[in-house]
């Protein structure tokens, strides 16, 4: 098949089963293809799919892969960036039906850069991968005080407090951060997580964090399982 053959072979989402749909649906999430992803929601909405089913089976299924690949590498930021906006296409028709029919997400997630830091570009990531996985995120975006972040917290009250940042000379403050929720015994209500380019799991130790993620996929895959070992504790 000539690449000129192939280029006139355009793919009609709705001539497709609902199993080939959901297929096609993560080829395009993996490429960026926010119209067509848009389209395969409102396809199987249509085919009387829940907005929770299409969720789970066509868009989240769709970013684990991209988030195993941006892992290992094959994907990098950009691709990633466009996987997770053809995403949110997909997540504008869906939320509205979700709040509707009462679903809840896995967790909520407060996450910003910290006092100092206006580097966002990972965050950023993390962000979008954490919606990919299910969870409700609230962005508080840069340089962020203590005072900042109790806010949020307090204002958002979420399972999951987010730190990252990309200097050395701003590391540190997630400690700041940290310690202060210690000191007014607020700690345990949180799962900490922290991240950045010139952290380590040596240094999320040494902070207090609950985790360090070296990448936003190791966000979305570590974020689950920690929240759920916390709720269980408290069970």
């Amino acid at each position: 098949m000539t690449d000129e053959n192939y280029d006139d072979e355009e793919i009609i989402l709705s001539e497709l089963d609902d199993e080939e749909l959901t297929l096609q649906m993560h080829d395009d999430l993996y490429d960026g293809l926010r119209e067509e992803v848009v389209e395969g929601t409102e396809i199987l909405l249509a085919r009387n799919w829940s907005a929770e089913k299409v969720l789970n089976e066509a868009l989240v299924a769709g970013m684990t892969i991209v988030g195993i690949d941006f892992r290992d590498g094959i994907l990098f930021v950009p691709e990633v960036l466009l996987a997770a906006n053809a995403m949110k296409g997909g997540m504008a028709i869906l939320k509205p039906l979700l709040v509707e029919s009462g679903v809840e997400p896995i967790g909520k997630m407060v996450i910003g850069t910290v006092k100092g830091d206006i580097h966002d570009i990972g965050k950023n990531l993390v962000g979008m991968m954490m919606e990919g996985a299910g969870f409700e995120v609230v962005d508080i975006g840069i340089n962020n005080s203590v005072e900042d972040y109790l806010a949020a917290l307090e204002e958002h009250n979420p399972d999951i407090l987010g730190m990252s940042a990309l200097l050395t000379t701003t590391m540190p403050y997630m400690k700041v951060v940290i310690d202060e929720l210690v000191r007014l015994n607020i700690r345990d209500d949180y799962v900490v997580l922290v991240g950045g380019a010139p952290l380590n799991e040596e240094f999320g130790q040494a902070v207090g964090a609950d985790g360090y993620c070296r990448d936003a996929a190791q966000a979305a895959q570590m974020a689950p399982l920690l929240l759920h070992n916390r709720r269980a504790s408290r069970a």
